[in-house]
């Protein structure tokens, strides 16, 4: 199989590639970013383009597949293009909604695309939340209204690509390499958040068992539509903050966000409605993703992916 992967220079994908690299049923990679990847191996091939270009029809060409991580990517774009909304839509949305065309239009017949959790509206009115649940970002989290707004349209491309074959994967807090510098910083804070109330519970996913999921989706031929990735159980931030320190000092929501948004070992600051989720309880069902995709996480508790974490 001959693959595309966009993002290809971000954290994520190199946590990624190795996996996909080390598939015998994998003969070719191609990797698509407008920045340089520190990635080698003699099945990859780096291509320096920015997603959005009319170009992008001429990489596509030929593949069998391709791997949308850059949305997932933007989280680690750096803060010029964090601080740019506009730039940050253009390229999330518009941007892979180019890389989607083209794919279309050169024939590639499976598309594997990378979201989020953070598409799901709330608060929750089922719980576990399964793949139907309404999508709505928090307002004013940009990141995932982009993912949203993205998802919207991949809707209608389903519809109007039927011969498409789009795979979509929502994992929720992302462990392990390539992970967001926001949730390591986070759960390695010296603090926890106190929160009025019953804490809420969380899940994650490592790194590793995303790309076991990539490569079900790029080979199981009978998969399509939307899986939830989560490991099988699920704790509180404070629970799973205490699998790297001990004695954090628990601090009222406010304080704790301050310290967050100033840039806690970040390097850049939190964007404030990515700390009003943490207030939200968020458990997936991952029932069809291991049904249906034969998905099974190596990492399959809070304790077993946050002991595999850097």
């Amino acid at each position: 199989m001959r693959i595309l992967v966009t993002g290809s220079a971000s954290p994520l994908a190199m946590a990624l590639l190795p996996t996909l690299s080390a598939d015998e049923r994998i003969e070719q990679i191609i990797g698509l970013d407008d920045r340089e990847t520190g990635f080698n191996h003699g099945h990859f091939t780096q291509v320096l383009l920015d997603m959005r270009s009319p170009q992008v029809t001429r990489v596509v060409a030929g593949m069998d597949a391709i791997v949308h991580l850059a949305t997932a990517a933007s989280l680690d774009a750096g803060a010029e293009r964090l601080a740019d909304r506009a730039l940050l839509n253009d390229f999330t949305v518009h941007g892979a909604e180019n890389v989607f065309r083209c794919a279309a239009e050169q024939g590639v017949r499976c598309l594997v695309h990378v979201s989020s959790a953070a598409v799901y509206a709330l608060p929750a009115r089922q719980r576990p939340i399964t793949e139907q649940h309404p999508r709505g970002a928090l307002p004013g989290f940009a990141w995932a209204e982009d993912q949203v707004a993205l998802e919207d349209w991949l809707d209608v491309f389903q519809t109007e690509n039927a011969a498409v074959r789009l795979v979509r994967l929502r994992p929720h807090l992302l462990v392990g390499r390539g992970a967001s510098p926001r949730v390591r910083a986070l759960l390695r804070a010296p603090f926890s958040i106190r929160l009025a109330g019953k804490p809420p519970r969380l899940q994650c996913v490592h790194v590793d068992d995303l790309a076991r999921a990539i490569l079900h989706a790029l080979f199981r031929k009978d998969a399509d539509g939307v899986f939830n990735l989560a490991c099988a159980n699920a704790a509180t931030l404070t629970e799973m903050q205490r699998w790297h320190a001990r004695g954090l000092v628990p601090l009222p929501f406010p304080l704790a966000y301050r310290l967050l948004r100033l840039g806690w070992r970040l390097g850049f600051s939190a964007e404030p409605t990515w700390m009003e989720a943490l207030r939200h309880e968020i458990v997936l069902d991952t029932t069809r993703a291991r049904r249906r995709l034969g998905w099974k996480p190596h990492y399959d508790s809070v304790e077993t992916c946050l002991k595999a974490t850097d």
